[in-house]
């Protein structure tokens, strides 16, 4: 029973280090780009600058905060501070 308990063990860590390695990121995946300065106040996927990451943002259309969008759709975005940028400022 102890071998068998250690092979589980063993299959289920090489499962997970073998799923880690496939995981393509999101944004590529799914044809997004990351989009400066277009998300609203904790909305955002993920952060450069002030906070750690995805929600932490704390104003509106943060330049050094990212809201994931359709690839080629991030320079046509308005906001009152202006365009989606993709790159942060």
């Amino acid at each position: 029973m102890n071998t068998s308990f250690k092979a589980l063990a063993l299959a289920g860590s090489l499962a997970s280090a073998l799923a880690t390695v496939a995981i393509t990121p999101a944004s590529a995946a799914d044809g997004k780009e990351k989009c400066y300065g277009v998300a609203m106040k904790g909305q955002n996927d993920c952060a450069a600058g002030k906070h750690d990451c995805a929600g932490k943002s704390m104003v509106d259309y943060d330049p050094a905060s990212f809201k994931l969008v359709p690839t080629g759709t991030c320079a046509q975005m308005m906001t009152p501070k202006g365009h989606g940028m993709l790159k942060p400022m």
